[in-house]
C-alpha cells in the first residue's frame, strides 16, 4: 500500500484565488464609482455650450458633461427643464420654477392618488371629471394630475418634504432621491421615449405610504408647451387632455411592478 502524500495547502493556488478576484473587483469598482459620482452631480449645460471642442478633448470638462455634449448636443443647447417634487403625507406637489403665471408665481399643483373602485373619493372624482382612464392604470398608481416633461430634454429635479422623509422614485429613469424636510436634494435625467412612467414613494412615511404613487408623462415639446399654457391659465382638465395620448406601456407597467 502506497503512503499518501501529506499536505495542508497550496500556496500558489491560494494566491491566485485571492489576487484574481481582488483584481476583478478593483476593475469593476474603477468603472462603477465614477458613475455613482456622476449620477449625483448635475452637469453644467451652460458651461458645456460655452466650451470649445478642444477644451473637451483635453479633458477639462467632466466625463458626464462630455457625454451630454457628444450624445445630446441639442438638449444641452436648450438647457434644463426644472421641476421640484415635494413629498407630503400622502401625495406630491410639483413646482415648475421656470413657468411663471400672470401673477408672477411659478406653476404649482398637487398630484393626488386616485383609487377608482377602491375609494368613494376616487369614483366620485372620475364621475365628476368624466375621465375614465383611471381603471386602466396599474393598481394603486393612478393620479389625478401627473408630472409632465418634454422628451429629449435634460430634466433637473429637486426633492423636499413638508412633513416626514419621503423618496421620489421612478425606476424606469434610474432615479431614487430622498425628500427630506428642511433639505433640498437634486438629480437629473433625460428621457428619449415618450410615454407614461410610474413610480412610488420608496421611504416608509406613514399609514398610507403604499398609496403614494408617482406618474410622469413624457411628451413632445409642443405638447409640453400646450400643457404648460393651460396649467398656467388654471384649466387643469384641458391641460390633462393635451397630454392624454398614451396607453400604459407594458414596459412602464413592468418597471412599476418591480418597484
Amino acid at each position: 500500500n502506497p503512503v499518501p502524500k501529506k499536505f495542508s495547502h497550496n500556496t500558489l493556488i491560494e494566491i491566485i484565488w485571492t489576487v484574481v478576484p481582488a483584481l476583478i473587483l478593483v476593475a469593476i469598482a474603477s468603472q462603477s464609482f465614477p458613475n455613482l459620482y456622476y449620477q449625483d452631480v448635475v452637469p453644467n449645460l451652460q458651461q458645456i455650450t460655452d466650451k470649445s471642442d478642444a477644451m473637451i478633448a483635453d479633458g477639462k470638462t467632466a466625463q458626464h458633461e462630455r457625454f451630454a455634449k457628444d450624445y445630446f448636443p441639442e438638449a444641452a443647447e436648450k438647457g434644463f427643464v426644472n421641476v421640484k417634487a415635494q413629498g407630503n403625507q400622502w401625495n406630491w406637489t410639483y413646482t415648475y420654477p421656470d413657468l411663471i403665471d400672470d401673477s408672477g408665481y411659478p406653476l404649482e399643483f398637487v398630484s393626488n392618488p386616485v383609487h377608482v373602485g377602491v375609494s368613494t373619493d376616487g369614483d366620485n372624482y372620475a364621475a365628476a371629471t368624466g375621465r375614465t382612464d383611471f381603471a386602466s392604470k396599474p393598481k394603486n398608481l393612478a393620479v389625478d394630475y401627473p408630472m409632465v416633461i418634454p422628451e429629449d430634454r435634460f430634466v433637473r429635479y429637486y426633492t423636499a418634504a413638508a412633513d416626514v422623509i419621503h423618496s421620489w422614485t421612478v425606476p424606469a429613469f434610474g432615479v431614487k432621491t430622498d425628500a427630506v424636510p428642511g433639505r433640498l436634494n437634486e438629480g437629473w435625467f433625460l428621457v428619449e421615449e415618450p410615454g407614461i412612467y410610474y413610480g412610488q414613494c420608496s421611504e416608509l412615511c406613514g399609514v398610507n405610504h403604499a398609496f403614494m404613487p408617482i406618474e410622469v408623462r413624457v411628451v413632445s415639446q409642443a405638447q409640453f408647451d400646450s400643457w404648460a399654457e393651460f396649467m398656467l391659465a388654471g384649466d387643469y382638465e384641458a391641460a390633462y387632455a393635451t397630454v392624454d395620448v398614451f396607453a400604459s406601456t407594458e414596459q412602464a407597467t413592468q418597471f412599476a411592478a418591480k418597484q
